[in-house]
């Protein structure tokens, strides 16, 4: 086995230093792997099996309409509206328009599903406004990295989707169960934020907005907040399927962008390109993550190293540490997809064996891959936050250091009160 994780590591390495795209770099390796060492395969009739096989489950329709919604929302300016909305409600908390990051992160992240969209949309309009009302830079930018992450685990959610497919787990029950883990580390955000403002002494003074004024913003805010209850009560009460329920989006998301004056041809033509590229990125990391998943099945690597871990005879809350490690080294260098699909056949039996709940383990595996948003070098929010400042991604990294210290032990949290995640969808049932 150790020839073979070394074969392994050193193709998708080399494929990846020569900036080959990882959906083909995954590919590659797995069909390197067989080429290698199981080489009476018909590569030509197992991989176009294979291709077919990881493209065609009925719950990934529901992915680009997903991806679809967010780009029409971004291209209706929901930031700015979702930051003059927020702000006579959130300007007088301990913390003030800090929160606006956190607040408006987790409304965003509920109509749209991708991490880097919340970080970028909310950051675009919140960065320039909090600096220029003198609020802490490093808070802004440590905020808003930690809140975009909330795009993973607040339904509906692009990852929850791809988890739910390669798991063959309720979509529809991974969406609720992310409910409560997602308004709870917001909370715990927002305490944080609350916290170091009080303690540091920075927080401008900002005057009392009046109640016609706080009654204005709603407006601003109506829309999203109108669409974010259409798509929770549906999925709550179960009146649509995860594709229908993205469907709805859709159309929700163009009626905003009506109502708010951005609706034009040109706008969603760029919006519906933008989700024809994420959504081919994402289908081509599926493809290569699914041969090689193949490959090393055919290997017997998984059965290796469930044994190898089982002969450690961990308890299940150290195994979870252990994994939650494990999640974190890898985020450093790969984005939250690409991990999904190429560890999960490995460590899902490993989890369910120790007694845990594959639906747990769906929104745990989500909080381990937010994790990977935030950490160098691959930090996708990092590099979103970095374009927007212009600041090294090391700084960008120090100032998201409390955030990644919340996010870790939210996980451990989780693993310690599994009933978090899994109460809401208990309710179901």
């Amino acid at each position: 086995m150790f020839e073979i994780a070394m074969v392994t590591l050193l193709l998708f390495v080399a494929l990846l230093a020569g900036s080959v795209w990882i959906g083909l770099a995954l590919f590659a390796t797995g069909y390197g792997l067989l080429a290698i060492f199981k080489p009476n395969i018909p590569m030509d009739i197992f991989t176009s099996g294979l291709i077919w096989g990881s493209l065609i489950p009925k719950p990934l329709l529901s992915l680009p309409l997903f991806i679809l919604m967010s780009e029409i929302l971004v291209t209706a300016g929901i930031g700015r509206s979702l930051f003059s909305g927020l702000s006579p409600w959130l300007g007088r908390l301990p913390g003030g328009l800090m929160h606006v990051n956190v607040v408006g992160s987790t409304l965003f992240a509920a109509v749209s599903g991708s991490s880097a969209a919340t970080t970028a949309i909310v950051g675009k309009v919140s960065l320039p406004e909090l600096q220029a009302r003198g609020y802490d830079r490093q808070l802004a930018m440590g905020s808003l990295a930690g809140a975009g992450t909330l795009g993973f685990l607040i339904p509906p959610s692009i990852i929850m989707i791809i988890y739910g497919v390669v798991a063959e787990q309720s979509i529809i029950e991974l969406f609720v169960a992310g409910i409560i883990p997602g308004l709870t580390l917001a909370l715990l955000y927002m305490f944080y934020i609350a916290i170091q403002q009080q303690w540091s002494g920075t927080q401008p003074f900002i005057p009392k907005p009046g109640w016609q004024e706080r009654l204005q913003a709603l407006w601003d805010i109506g829309p999203v907040a109108i669409l974010i209850i259409g798509i929770m009560g549906s999925l709550y009460l179960g009146f649509a399927s995860v594709s229908e329920l993205a469907a709805i989006g859709v159309l929700g998301a163009v009626l905003i962008a009506v109502v708010t004056g951005q609706f034009s041809l040109r706008a969603m033509i760029r919006a519906g390109r933008r989700a024809v590229r994420t959504s081919a990125m994402i289908g081509l990391i599926i493809i290569g993550a699914a041969l090689l998943n193949s490959a090393f099945g055919f290997l017997g690597i998984p059965k290796a190293i469930a044994g190898l871990i089982g002969a450690w005879q961990l308890a299940p809350f150290n195994l979870i540490i252990v994994l939650l490690l494990f999640y974190a080294a890898l985020g450093m260098f790969l984005d939250g997809t690409s991990i999904i699909v190429m560890t999960l056949p490995i460590t899902l039996p490993l989890v369910t064996a120790a007694g845990y709940d594959p639906v747990w383990f769906g929104i745990f595996i989500v909080v381990a891959v937010e994790i990977s948003q935030i950490t160098p070098p691959i930090g996708f929010n990092l590099f979103v936050i970095q374009s927007q400042t212009g600041e090294g991604i090391g700084t960008i990294a120090r100032a998201a250091l409390p955030f990644f210290i919340i996010l870790l032990a939210f996980a451990l949290l989780l693993a310690a009160f599994p009933p978090i995640a899994l109460w809401l969808p208990g309710t179901l049932q």
